[in-house]
This record gives structure tokens, C-alpha cells and sequence, in this order.
């Protein structure tokens, strides 16, 4: 018997790619999106080959009968990125916070016990460092560090900069920012959700996710959106601070095989589990390698390195996804130069109706 996975968002831009992965492993997908206009492009439809539901998350009503008959959902829709500014704040907890517990309400009604949620990096805020007497927590960058051009966390034991090093799910969550605090939330209520009703979740961390179909123009997108946009426009990507922040960036088929990794791990996970899983490439690279690797792969321009920065960024997060590959059986498939390559004459998501 064919079993039905629900995935929220997916017709976004990692959803689809979740979507026509589980559609080809044989799964009859139901997709709930609202084709917000301030994120999908004026003609977005629903995925091929899918049961359609148009409802935003926050619609009790619709969310009843989308989740009704579910084996396991896939919950991928949320507002994403560093946003505008405060003002965003509402929004953020709405869709993301208020969705989610709206979701999770419907599944405990309708005694729909798996879940994969789509979690981020943003949840640790700084990765791990050391300095010269162990490892310790990099606290917030100053502000007049930063506006002298001064972009590595300094240690408070020793006055000198901080070493980073990859992080692991064993690590304090510390958000700083609207959207990485409404992630920690989301995962609290997962939580929350599998300790009461005995379900079972996956809480994937996902990395700088990149790939076909990103969207483009909009200051919600993440890096690499940004820098392909600016490549297609003529322009030069422009690259925030000194270039040299670490980060990793994963492949969005291997983010959507991870998924469905998941997918299967929670027919087994023991009850009232909600683990997490970082979902990175396991490659360190610095956001001005990205950069020069994509406009070398396009064709120029070269990248401009502007000595600007948000307050809210993070300066290094690198991720260990052992617990992904021993646990899941996971492995990234796409490298670094490869998926830089491809993705510099992808097409991208056309720009929000609105």
C-alpha cells in the first residue's frame, strides 16, 4: 500500500526538490502551500503529480483535512532569511511559530505521529571555537569591532581571535536574529509535540542550501541566490565583510535526499523523539571562495568585497554531519567546484509577483 506524505511548502524552492524526489521513491505527496506572493513568482502552480491544497499554515480549517490521512508530513514551509528588519518580527513568528503549532495541533487530532521539520544552522548562532586555553563560547561581536573593519569574535580569556571549528547537534542553541529565534521555537514545539503525543521527529539543520531553482531578487534569499542574481543582472556579487567567512554549502538534491532519509528513520525512531541532524557537505569554504567560484563559472564580473556588515550575521558556522551519515545513512553526493558550476547557468526561481 502506498503510503502519503504531506509536504508543507512544497512548492517552494527546496520543497520541490523534496517532492520529486519522494514522488520517484514512490510516495503519493500531498503538498499544502499559500503561494505567498511576497515569495512565488505570479504564475506558481502546484508540483506535478501531486495532491494540491492551497492554505497558509496559520488556517486551522484547511490544515485539518491536509493533514487528515498522512503518514508522515514534511514541514518545510517558513518564512526564511536574515530579513529587512524588525519589522519583520511579526511575520516570522507567525509563519513560522504559530504555523508550526497549528500543524502539530492537526497531527495529534489525526494521529499523525512522524515528522520531518526543516530547521537551520541560524539555531546555533556562532559556531564552535577555541582559543589558546580550550574551546568557548564566541560572544556577539562589537559593533565598533565591526564598523573598523575588525571581523574575527575575540576571545574575552585571552584578547586574541577566536579559532572556529565545525559544530555538532551537541552544541548550545544561541539565536541572534528574528528568524534564527523562530527556528529554536519551531524546534521547541516539535519537542514539545513528540514528548506528549509519542511521535516521532527529525530536526534538520540545514546548512547554505544552493541550487536549481533558488529564488532570485529578494532580500530573503540566501547567499548564493544573491550572488547568481547579481551575476544574471550584469552586476558584481558583493560580498559583505572581508569574504573570508566560513561557511558550508550543501547541493539542494542532497538536502532533498536527506529529507527523505528522514523520512524513512522516523518509521523507527522510538517514541517522543525529536533529534536533530545537521544537513551540511562535510566542505569548508569561505563566502568570497563562493563568489569567485560562481563568477569564474559564469563569466564575471568579478566579486567586490565592500567591508559592510549586519549585525545580525554570524561570522563562521561549519557544520560535522556525522550523525546524518552514521544514523541515516546519508552521504552528500554534489562537491563544492561541481554544484558552483552547475549553478552558475541554473535558473532560478523568477522574482515574487509582489
Amino acid at each position: 500500500m502506498t503510503e502519503t506524505l504531506l509536504v508543507t511548502g512544497g512548492a517552494g524552492f527546496i520543497g520541490t526538490h523534496i517532492v520529486a524526489q519522494a514522488i520517484a521513491a514512490g510516495w503519493c505527496v500531498r503538498v499544502l502551500d499559500s503561494l505567498r506572493p511576497d515569495v512565488h513568482p505570479v504564475d506558481a502552480a502546484a508540483p506535478a503529480g501531486t495532491e494540491f491544497v492551497r492554505a497558509d499554515m496559520t488556517d486551522a480549517d484547511a490544515m485539518t483535512p491536509a493533514v487528515e490521512g498522512a503518514d508522515v508530513v514534511c514541514h518545510q514551509a517558513a518564512k526564511v532569511g536574515l530579513g529587512v528588519d524588525l519589522g519583520d518580527a511579526p511575520d516570522y513568528v507567525r509563519s513560522n511559530d504559530l504555523g508550526t503549532a497549528v500543524l502539530l495541533a492537526a497531527m495529534a487530532r489525526a494521529g499523525v505521529g512522524r515528522l520531518v521539520l526543516a530547521s537551520s544552522m541560524v539555531v546555533y548562532g556562532e559556531g564552535n571555537y577555541r582559543d589558546r586555553q580550550g574551546p568557548i563560547a564566541a560572544p556577539p561581536r562589537d559593533l565598533a569591532d565591526l564598523a573598523a573593519g575588525r571581523f574575527e569574535p575575540i576571545s574575552p580569556r585571552t584578547g586574541e581571535a577566536l579559532v572556529p571549528e565545525l559544530i555538532d547537534e551537541s552544541a548550545p542553541l544561541d539565536p541572534r536574529n528574528v528568524y534564527a529565534a523562530s527556528k529554536v521555537a519551531q524546534e521547541n514545539l516539535v519537542r514539545a509535540w513528540a514528548r506528549e503525543t509519542g511521535g516521532h521527529g527529525a530536526l534538520l539543520r540545514y546548512h547554505n542550501v544552493y541550487g536549481p531553482g533558488m529564488p532570485q531578487a529578494t532580500p530573503y534569499a540566501g547567499v548564493a541566490s544573491l550572488f547568481r542574481s547579481a551575476l544574471e543582472a550584469g552586476l558584481a556579487p558583493t560580498v559583505l565583510e572581508d569574504g573570508a567567512q566560513r561557511r558550508d554549502f550543501v547541493h539542494v538534491s542532497d538536502v532533498a535526499a536527506a529529507n527523505l532519509a528522514a523520512i524513512d528513520w522516523t518509521a523507527s525512531a522510538g517514541a517522543g523523539t525529536a533529534r536533530p541532524f545537521n544537513v551540511a557537505s562535510g566542505e569548508v569554504h569561505t563566502v568570497g571562495e563562493m563568489a569567485d567560484a560562481l563568477a569564474d563559472a559564469f563569466g564575471g564580473p568579478a566579486p567586490v568585497i565592500t567591508g559592510g556588515y549586519r549585525l545580525g550575521d554570524v561570522r563562521h558556522i561549519t557544520a560535522s554531519s556525522q550523525r546524518l551519515r552514521d544514523e541515516l545513512g546519508w552521504r552528500a553526493r554534489v562537491g563544492f567546484a561541481d554544484g558552483m558550476r552547475e549553478f552558475a547557468r541554473a535558473p532560478l526561481r523568477d522574482p515574487a509577483a509582489s
